[in-house]
């Protein structure tokens, strides 16, 4: 991946431009590139005859690509395979605000809208090689030592991409914003801090792993936080890819 931080910020549009609450935005490549390394699900919403349409899916991040897949009898991707935009987009839940008014009540948060027209990737060997990054991304080294990606399983599957055109990222820190008169509630305020973390590993009860966790997968620690990982995992792509 290229270094973010020399590049450019995403120029603010009427379309992607932050209007609640300017003082939070970021357009900057860096922040909305960390905000996408951080997840693995997205959601792409899109329009088919004019009704909308909200998918959740996988993705991943090379560059300024975004690449999702799904079923190849799928008609969100059947459609998006016409090169119709798309919009993207990307949330983190990083606390709960708890204030003296129901109406200061909020969340800390992390959020990226991006917009693009999607595009389908044809080629096999591209294809392939889309899939084996998306594991690469999470797992390095693993596609290295399982079983490669059957014709049959590749055609079933779709990989689309878009180019990221327009896109800015939302963020909410802090605690909370009570009036100077809230002060006096007689209430508890303050943060409850969130975050998705790895949980004990369970291995396959059907038949017995013959790798090892520790070495194919011991970035993803008991109790590590999810977000911060794939930050990690990033940011040795950025250095070493």
């Amino acid at each position: 991946m290229p270094d973010t931080i020399a590049l450019p910020p995403y120029a603010p549009t009427p379309r992607s431009r932050v209007r609640r609450h300017p003082e939070r935005a970021h357009y900057d490549r860096a922040t909305v590139h960390a905000i996408l390394d951080a997840a693995l699900m997205c959601h792409i919403g899109y329009a088919i005859d004019g009704k909308p349409y909200v998918t959740p899916t996988l993705f991943w991040r090379e560059g300024e690509r975004l690449y999702w897949h799904g079923s190849s009898a799928s008609r969100m991707l059947r459609q998006q395979a016409e090169g119709i935009p798309v919009c993207l987009t990307v949330s983190h839940i990083d606390g709960l605000i708890l204030a003296r008014c129901a109406f200061r009540h909020s969340l800390n948060y992390r959020a990226v809208m991006a917009f693009g027209t999607a595009a389908i990737v044809t080629d096999p060997a591209e294809k392939e090689a889309g899939f084996n990054a998306f594991i690469e991304r999470i797992y390095p080294g693993r596609t290295g030592i399982m079983r490669r990606i059957a014709p049959p399983e590749l055609k079933a599957t779709t990989l689309m991409g878009m180019t990221i055109e327009e896109a800015s990222a939302k963020i909410r820190s802090g605690g909370p914003l009570d009036l100077e008169e809230d002060h006096a509630a007689d209430c508890w305020a303050g943060t409850l801090p969130i975050a998705m973390r790895v949980g004990a590993p369970l291995p396959d009860e059907k038949v017995a792993p013959r790798g090892t966790l520790a070495a194919e997968a011991g970035h993803f620690a008991e109790g590590a936080a999810l977000d911060q990982v794939l930050l990690t995992l990033a940011g040795e792509e950025r250095r070493y890819g």
